[in-house]
């Protein structure tokens, strides 16, 4: 909406409010000066505001639905930030600023921005307890990470009786919010931590559970990551602590000591230090640059050893901070990256001390902790994260440094810390790129000052340049700030289960505009406006079109030259970022099915139609299942009652459609023609449930058990209870079930000798035989699989932490066993998913990389029945293509992100080589 312009108050500039997205509170008020008690706290001066102007801003009782959360005086400035409740419960990202000024005991109103959304009438009555909540939390977090492959994790849980797995993730209720869709969501958010069970990578996951279904209607990360790839098999030296080192307290005032380290570029610096008498030994322990220098303190331990599932969200037992018997730090402690920390962590304080008047990442002094040297099952780990408490960097490995090494780095994960503790930007989708690309700003440019490099250097963009040990700086760079990034060439769609909603992928849209705006107007009025938009402006669901309007205004309030304004302004224009900028993403597919507002619903296709779940248009009510012809012709059917239970992963063959139904009592497996009729309930359980395939009579499809048992069943009409495939015993597994021709296909683990393996088998469900198909080698991880009425496909995993895996078929006796795609070579693909008809396979693959771009997202692949000619690409559209369906012949349905929002899409023949 265009921002609308009322007539100067006190001849000052106009006023100028921006309508919000979805309320009636506005997104913006500035250009005002407004008296207020002047006598009253701020919080309650702010609110008092709200109330007196009830008809501008909508809100019925500030003082009742806005806690204070934060008030930031800066001289006569005050900047109040109110979190939104409903009902007393607080609404996820609903937040709302007030700026004020006080003087010679007068208060006046600046200006407002945020979000407060008036819409809201959900209940606020949990039909879905806590204990169920982070049950289904971890259960869902689960099927995330392992639920497209049949690999280690399952091996480990067989052969321990299926333990592993489960107890390899933990979920921790966090209480009730508001997610603010339309009349709004009842959910109970839950932490679950722990490792992948399958790669052993830290996970740390907010999920959100729907409280009247029990269904998780988001999920992101809540690791902060610079954004590099771990390289696999890359072996690293662990050098492990000794003593039981424990995270620091506050203490006694202490002195500081002048030291000194050597640098991994080699210069030596100057590092703040603390002897402790009691280990006989100079700490890195920084207590000089704190304003309470008796509590607070920059502090670089020695983590070396340490798994990184051990430092994620928590504190690991002991480390030690890294000293030295003299002053001098040695070569250890620059190899170890060390050095490079300490002095980083204490140039970026200083930063923020001496631009902004900032004390620590919090503005309070908070004690910085910097864990150095952590590795990946003993071996490298290649990345640095902001966990909400400390900083963590990973050892580097033969090609890669230490991540410390690197001071745009260290300014990116602690300029992590400052976004969490002022507009704290959700980290997913548009508010998670915001949020990636501030950190990106701020790191960037307290390494490019302390280098002294101009703005105009061609490396002056490039984020991670200096990491590598023998790449050139732009062959090393994780990502370019002058990468000329627009939205309408280069922002990508994409769920939340990928990049957590593209928060590196589109990262630099947004700070590329605000490096633009540095270049233009230099680095002292760039970055205060930057900083000033940040910590006075925005709040935590601000996507880029709010991110402009907060610069805008931050830049008004320094009082710039309108020809300054206008680069601001001209910045963002040039990167695309306009108001209704999503409207204008292009696609070279056909619309099934728009903005289905769903989370991990699936879809299904065969016999000439398709079916998919979708929500209301502002995404409040359950998920319902409709269907449709994939030709696109008619109107879709609604094929589920509207019950309150949400109603995902069908499953057609152009007959009937099956899916399964998510309440709180369980999961029932339903049932309906496509012609219409009763729904039929199949089957009910409180196992979690997946890969629904259909074929006449048959059904079937996967359970995963409270122990992370993985079956394969299914039933005929009429039947009251599965029939396993492998009879539901602890010691064996199978998965990724296949229907077709009346045989079913699925991954399978099995005992053999004093080992187990992995296959894909084949049941003839008529004569009830079952053939294992024949290998090419032995498979530590097994995909997807689709049975034809010539072959079986399926994705092999047989040189496991690469990345690439082999798209595999055999013929139905299990003869002729080929690779249709190589695991290895340049033309390798990391499917992910696949589906088949008589006339071509379909793969849903990433291209490895280390970067995060557009050619390396979850693309649609397509082969010949023959695999000739050589693969295409189904669609060139951008955001990422999952869910793929065969629909018949060379057909495929999907859900595409490209325009943002997912869509369920066709294209009934490939689309070539996408350039």
């Amino acid at each position: 909406m265009p921002a609308q312009a009322f007539a100067a108050q006190h001849g000052g500039d106009p006023v100028e409010v921006i309508p919000g997205k979805g309320t009636s509170t506005p997104s913006l008020v500035d250009g005002i000066r407004e008296g207020v008690k002047a006598g009253a706290s701020p919080a309650d001066a702010a609110r008092g505001h709200l109330a007196e102007k009830q008809g501008r801003y909508r809100i019925a009782d500030p003082g009742r639905d806005l806690k204070p959360v934060q008030t930031l005086t800066s001289g006569a400035a005050e900047t109040v930030r109110l979190q939104q409740k409903h009902r007393g419960i607080d609404v996820l990202g609903g937040q709302y600023v007030v700026r004020m000024e006080k003087k010679d005991g007068k208060r006046v109103v600046t200006g407002t921005s945020g979000k407060y959304f008036t819409g809201l009438k959900a209940d606020t009555k949990a039909e879905v307890g806590e204990e169920l909540a982070v049950r289904r939390a971890v259960g869902a977090t689960l099927e995330r990470l392992g639920g497209k492959k049949l690999g280690k994790a399952d091996v480990a849980a067989a052969k321990g009786g299926r333990t592993k797995a489960a107890a390899s993730l933990s979920g921790t209720a966090r209480g009730l919010v508001v997610l603010p869709k339309g009349a709004g969501v009842l959910a109970h958010h839950v932490t679950v931590r722990g490792a992948d069970p399958a790669t052993g990578q830290p996970v740390l996951q907010e999920v959100y559970i729907d409280a009247k279904a029990g269904f998780p209607v988001l999920q992101y990360s809540g690791i902060k990551t610079f954004g590099t790839a771990t390289p696999p098999a890359a072996s690293a030296t662990a050098v492990k602590p000794a003593g039981d080192g424990k995270a620091p307290a506050a203490g006694d005032r202490h002195p500081g000591v002048a030291g000194s380290g050597v640098k991994y570029d080699g210069t030596t610096v100057e590092l703040g230090l603390y002897f402790d008498t009691a280990r006989g030994e100079y700490l890195m322990r920084d207590h000089s640059r704190m304003w309470d220098t008796s509590k607070n303190v920059l502090s670089t331990w020695d983590a070396r050893g340490k798994d990184v599932t051990e430092t994620s969200g928590r504190w690991p037992e002991g480390i030690k901070e890294f000293g030295s018997k003299g002053p001098q730090f040695d070569k250890e402690a620059t190899e170890a990256g060390a050095v490079d920390a300490h002095w980083a962590a204490g140039k970026v304080y200083d930063y923020y001390k001496k631009a902004h008047g900032r004390d620590s990442l919090d503005g309070r002094g908070m004690t910085v902790n910097s864990l150095v040297g952590v590795t990946y099952f003993d071996m490298a780990f290649v990345n640095a994260f902001w966990d909400g408490t400390k900083m963590v960097y990973g050892s580097g490995d033969e090609e890669h440094k230490t991540l410390s090494a690197d001071l745009d780095v260290v300014g990116h994960e602690m300029t992590h810390g400052v976004v969490e503790n002022s507009a704290n930007l959700v980290y997913a989708g548009q508010s998670g790129a915001l949020n990636e690309a501030i950190a990106d700003y701020f790191g960037n440019a307290i390494a490019v000052d302390a280098a002294g490099m101009s703005m105009d250097h061609p490396e002056a963009g490039l984020l991670g340049g200096d990491l590598c040990r023998t790449k050139s700086p732009r062959e090393c760079a994780l990502r370019d700030l002058n990468d000329g990034a627009t939205t309408s060439r280069n922002f990508l769609g994409v769920a939340f289960g990928n990049d957590s909603g593209g928060v590196h992928l589109n990262s630099t849209i947004f700070s590329g505009a605000l490096w633009d705006i540095r270049e233009d107007l230099g680095r002292t009025v760039a970055d205060k406006i930057a900083y000033k938009a940040l910590t006075e402006y925005m709040t935590p669901l601000d996507g880029f079109t709010e991110g402009r309007a907060a610069v805008i205004a931050a830049a008004k309030a320094l009082k710039v030259s309108a020809k300054d304004l206008n680069v601001v302004k001209r910045s963002f224009n040039a990167h695309g970022i306009v108001p209704n900028w999503e409207q204008a993403l292009g696609v070279d597919t056909d619309l099934l099915l728009g903005k289905l507002n769903t989370a991990g619903t699936g879809v299904g296709a065969g016999g000439g139609w398709w079916a998919t779940s979708k929500s209301n248009d502002d995404g409040t009510e359950a998920y319902s299942l409709y269907a449709g012809r994939a030709d696109g012709k008619g109107t879709p059917k609604l094929m589920s009652p509207n019950d309150g239970r949400y109603h995902v992963e069908p499953a057609t063959d152009g007959k009937s459609v099956v899916w399964l139904a998510y309440g709180p009592a369980g999961t029932d497996v339903l049932s309906r023609p496509l012609a219409g009729g009763p729904v039929r309930k199949l089957y009910s359980t409180t196992d979690g449930i997946r890969g629904l395939r259909v074929e006449g009579a048959v059904v079937t499809f996967e359970t995963m058990d409270g122990d992370g048992g993985r079956h394969v069943g299914y039933l005929r009409t009429g039947d009251k209870q599965p029939t396993w495939v492998d009879e539901r015993r602890a010691e064996l597994g199978s998965a990724l079930p296949s229907l077709s021709g009346e045989r079913l296909a699925y991954a399978k683990i099995y005992p053999d000798g004093d080992t187990y393996r992995m296959g894909v088998e084949v049941l003839d469900l008529k004569s009830g035989q079952k053939k294992l198909m024949n290998q090419l080698g032995t498979p530590e991880g097994i995909g997807q699989t689709a049975v034809t009425g010539k072959h079986v496909v399926w994705i092999a995993d047989e040189v496991v932490d690469e990345g690439q895996v082999a798209v595999r078929r055999a013929n139905l006796d299990g003869t002729g066993t080929v690779d249709i795609s190589k695991e290895k070579g340049a033309d390798a693909l990391n499917a992910l998913d696949l589906t088949a008809s008589d006339d071509a396979v379909t793969v849903t693959a990433e291209v490895p990389d280390d970067r995060y771009r557009n050619e390396t997202m979850a693309k649609l692949w397509q082969f010949t029945a023959d695999a000739t000619p050589a693969r295409a690409r189904v669609s060139c559209n951008r955001g990422e293509q999952i869910g793929a369906a065969a629909a018949g012949g060379r057909q495929v349905v999907w859900i595409d992100g490209t325009t943002g929002s997912t869509d369920l899409v066709t294209r009934t023949r490939p689309a070539g080589r996408c350039g």
